[in-house]
């Protein structure tokens, strides 16, 4: 089933989400956030964003393949980030729940992570590329952190009258 988006200014995508577990319907929240971010067209897609305050999102890079870049499909649930690299990259990010704004965002190019897949088994693993970047976009989704939080506060101003339209459409 595909879910409707949660859009910027919902009160929802400003919350901290809560750890999932297995009473919840794990299968069925994995099917309809994939058939979502399938949908969507996007490449990554956080609970919060589908009206779901739960540690999860779906990574799937598949759209951008031809473009030199790693097609990741993943399930990451209850996620951490264990450390975050020196170096820091800049990369145009948008999102699901601010259509129609891009911006180049800084972060640091390479993170040690930690989840549970769709089994509830964890993995460690260093991310780096467009993985991390992806990672710690939708991680952020997890913390009520939004990927124009990191803007600077020109860029923020500058895209100020789009993110009123957007929050005005919900």
């Amino acid at each position: 089933m595909v879910l409707p988006i949660i859009l910027y200014g919902s009160p929802i995508l400003r919350k901290k989400a809560f750890d999932i577990d297995k009473e919840n319907n794990v299968k069925e929240i994995i099917s309809n956030m994939t058939g979502t971010l399938k949908q969507m067209g996007g490449i990554g897609l956080a609970g919060p964003q589908v009206d779901l305050l739960k540690n999860i999102f779906i990574i799937d890079t598949t759209p951008l393949e031809g473009d030199n870049i790693e097609v990741v499909e993943k399930v990451c649930m209850n996620p951490e980030i264990i450390h975050y690299a020196d170096s820091d990259e800049f990369y145009e990010e948008g999102c699901l729940s601010i259509p129609g704004i891009f911006e180049e965002v800084k972060r640091p190019g390479q993170v040690e992570v930690r989840y549970r897949d769709e089994n509830f088994d964890w993995h460690e693993e260093v991310l780096t590329g467009i993985s991390a970047r992806v990672f710690q976009h939708e991680y952020d989704h997890l913390q009520g952190i939004l990927f124009i939080d990191r803007l600077s506060a020109l860029r923020r101003k500058m895209i100020r009258s789009k993110l009123k339209k957007i929050s005005h459409h919900k």
